[in-house]
């Protein structure tokens, strides 16, 4: 699958945030659902314009950013 064709970012929506195509559900607000413990099935019931496949574009748009280290933020080790 290609997480580009589920998810898009455009500077007139959400101020560019990075949201499921045809919705303004960013992939933030999914990633807060599921963090608060939601499962895909609340999530899916709740907001009907989600697919299975636009959560698992979710996943594999973090995935994208993690190895391009654009989520990376380095622990700092006390002393």
């Amino acid at each position: 699958m290609n997480w580009k064709e589920h998810i898009v970012s455009d500077k007139d929506v959400l101020i560019g945030k990075p949201t499921i195509v045809g919705t303004r559900i960013s992939v933030a607000h999914i990633v807060n659902l599921l963090a608060q413990g939601w499962s895909e099935a609340q999530i899916l019931e709740n907001y009907p314009r989600l697919t299975r496949e636009s959560l698992q574009a979710v996943f594999l748009y973090l995935q994208d950013c993690l190895n391009d280290g654009l989520l990376y933020s380095p622990i700092k080790k006390s002393a």
